[in-house]
Order: C-alpha cells, then sequence, then structure tokens
C-alpha cells in the first residue's frame, strides 16, 4: 500500500505542502531518486515513467472516489486496474532471493508490473471494513493521499508538515481575532 501513496505522491501533479507540485521529470531514474521502492542505481526509461504516471494517476482517483464517499466508484475502477494490469498471485525468485509472492504476470512490462501489486493493494483495502482509511488530504492547497493507519481512524493530513501549517494557520487566526 506503501508503494500506490508513493506513486501517487510522487508521479501525479497536483498540489503539495501549500505549493503547486509538479513531478520533475528530466528522464526516467530522476523522478523515481528519492522513491523507497527502486533499487538504487536502477536506470527506468522515460516511456515506463509516463505508463507508471498514467497508472498512479488512475491510482489517486481511487483515493479521491474513497474520500468523497463514492466506494462503487472506487471499487469499479480498481477493478478495471486488476483486469488491465494482469494482476495474478505468483511465485517468483530472483536477484537472489528466496521464493515470495508477486501480483502481477510474469510477463508483464515494468509499469504494470508495479501498478498491479499496487491496485491489489487497494483492492484489499477496500474489500475489508476499514476502506474508509484511504484519504486525501484535507490541507489548503494540498491534494496528496495517505492511508490513515492511526488508531482512532481520525487522520486528515498527509504529513506532519501539512497538519502543523493548518494547526499554525488557525493559531494566527486566533490572535488576530
Amino acid at each position: 500500500m506503501a508503494a500506490a501513496v508513493e506513486a501517487v505522491n510522487v508521479l501525479t501533479p497536483g498540489y503539495a505542502l501549500g505549493r503547486e507540485y509538479k513531478p520533475e521529470v528530466k528522464d526516467g531514474s530522476d523522478v523515481l531518486r528519492g522513491w523507497s521502492h527502486i533499487k538504487p542505481g536502477a536506470t527506468v526509461s522515460d516511456d515506463e515513467i509516463d505508463q507508471l504516471s498514467a497508472y498512479a494517476g488512475e491510482l489517486r482517483e481511487v483515493f479521491v472516489a474513497v474520500d468523497s464517499g463514492r466506494i462503487d466508484d472506487a471499487c469499479e475502477r480498481t477493478n478495471d486496474l486488476l483486469r488491465r494490469t494482469q494482476a495474478v498471485p505468483v511465485l517468483a525468485r530472483h536477484d537472489d532471493e528466496p521464493w515470495h509472492l508477486h501480483f502481477h504476470a510474469t510477463d508483464a512490462d515494468w509499469a504494470s508490473s508495479w501498478a498491479a501489486p499496487m491496485a491489489t493493494a487497494l483492492a484489499v483495502v477496500l474489500g475489508n471494513p476499514m476502506f474508509d482509511r484511504l484519504g486525501v488530504c484535507t490541507a489548503p492547497v494540498c491534494d496528496r493521499v495517505f492511508v490513515d493507519t492511526s488508531r482512532n481512524g481520525a487522520k486528515r493530513f498527509c504529513s506532519t508538515a501539512c497538519q502543523n501549517r493548518v494547526k499554525a494557520a488557525a493559531f494566527r487566526a486566533r490572535q488576530r481575532s
């Protein structure tokens, strides 16, 4: 699930931390340099980044649908992504690692091999009573997504920085009045 959140927040334009956000794409590996799910030194083509960015835009729509209470829409979009990415469980062994579970076809292209498990993670969340833990930041001028893992399910912000921005603005407003 963390990969889906990170892909949406890194690869989709919008707003973050009170500013307009545009993914900085000089070359494929540039935009993913800080993305923890890509191995250091990995090379990714611009076309592959464009494909994954398109999937990330679709994943964003699932978060937005859940956040606005359109669960049926979120589930239909997720099912469509699962079909198109050919998300299927398969045991794989590579890079001197032991056997482990992947959720993409063995012959999937790079973008689909990332989007399929992200769609699978969304499906797992949407298929249980905690589906409303998917959210979009409520801070002004921020539309980054998050998964609420708090005990009480009351998370409203994508980051501590956005939470602090809102609290500081409320404090300043109280001081003025």
